[in-house]
């Protein structure tokens, strides 16, 4: 068993830990949301500050990472889009759901401790370039679908009032601070004290554990009802379909090596809690956006040690 397999397979057994002490009745299913808002609002935060502060991203081109990453983002929406709406019946407002389902990776709860686990703290670097506007990117692609689709619809929220509410949001999102603040300290060159930095090092260095064992708790909480067909679908979408895209991409526009491993991996990450989020949000399609997570992070295990095994062949 290769290293990069066994780092998989570490990892999403952490997953199914989390879920086994939910399904036995362990632990209760809100403390998967405790420590899942504990890791996205403290941990994560500290360690993307403590990355964005001193990382140093090995030759990466942020444009050329980005170009591959969203433009396959961009396909995979567009056609589970498509694919909700023409093939299986649904509304617009649902398709725009079962878009956001087939290309809205797990980036910070799975992404950043299977990137650790696999490439090391050079490959967690390159990928904190695509968190840095992940989800600023498809939170806003998702708002101004929304806002287009509902601008004849009487009673619907002003776009004004939509986006004023996205970035007094998105300001307050504690993974964006972090960033941010990362950011700051690393274009003035402070830097923090010896105790302080005991504290970030201290409360990063659990981010990874903690938001895979609350990923498999809190998947107690999330079942599969209807549209099973859809699932499957945008679930293949975004496990298949997705990375081979970026795979693709990333060998036209001549990125990196590790700048392209970590760009097809993270694309090969199963469907975030985000996408049902935005499902709740607008009111429609939270069985497609439920299912799709499920069945995604279900077969993530084979699926993303298949792209371990692709990458090897193809980078070597």
């Amino acid at each position: 068993m290769s290293a990069e397999v066994e780092a998989v397979l570490f990892i999403f057994g952490l997953i199914a830990l989390g879920y086994l002490a939910g399904v036995s009745g362990y632990l209760k299913a809100e403390a998967g949301d405790a420590l899942a808002e504990f890791a996205v609002s403290v941990a994560v935060p500290l360690l993307l500050f403590k990355t964005m502060q001193s990382a140093d991203f090995h030759g990466a081109a942020p444009w050329s990472l980005w170009i591959a990453y969203f433009a396959s983002v961009a396909i995979a929406w567009a056609l589970g889009q498509f694919v909700t709406t023409r093939v299986f019946g649904r509304d617009a407002r649902a398709g725009v759901v079962g878009g956001v389902s087939a290309s809205f990776s797990n980036t910070v709860l799975l992404g950043i401790p299977l990137v650790l686990g696999v490439f090391g703290q050079a490959g967690f670097e390159i990928l904190a370039l695509i968190v840095s506007v992940h989800l600023v990117v498809m939170m806003a692609a998702s708002i101004v679908v929304f806002a287009i689709l509902d601008g004849s619809r009487d009673g619907a929220p002003r776009p004004s009032a939509m986006v004023s509410d996205f970035f007094g949001k998105l300001l307050r999102n504690p993974i964006i601070i972090g960033i941010l603040a990362g950011l700051a300290f690393r274009f003035t060159g402070w830097q923090l004290p010896g105790l302080g930095l005991r504290f970030v090092d201290a409360l990063a260095g659990i981010a990874g554990p903690l938001a895979l064992f609350s990923i498999g708790l809190g998947l107690r909480r999330y079942g599969i009802a209807g549209n099973l067909r859809a699932g499957v679908a945008l679930a293949g979408f975004k496990l298949v379909l997705m990375p081979t895209l970026t795979l693709v991409l990333a060998l036209a526009l001549g990125l990196p090596p590790l700048a392209a491993q970590v760009a097809v991996i993270t694309a090969s990450l199963p469907t975030g809690v985000n996408a049902y989020l935005i499902a709740v949000q607008f009111g429609t399609g939270q069985a497609i956006s439920t299912n799709a997570m499920m069945i995604a992070t279900s077969c993530a295990v084979v699926t993303i040690s298949l792209w371990l095994l692709v990458l090897q062949a193809v980078f070597g």
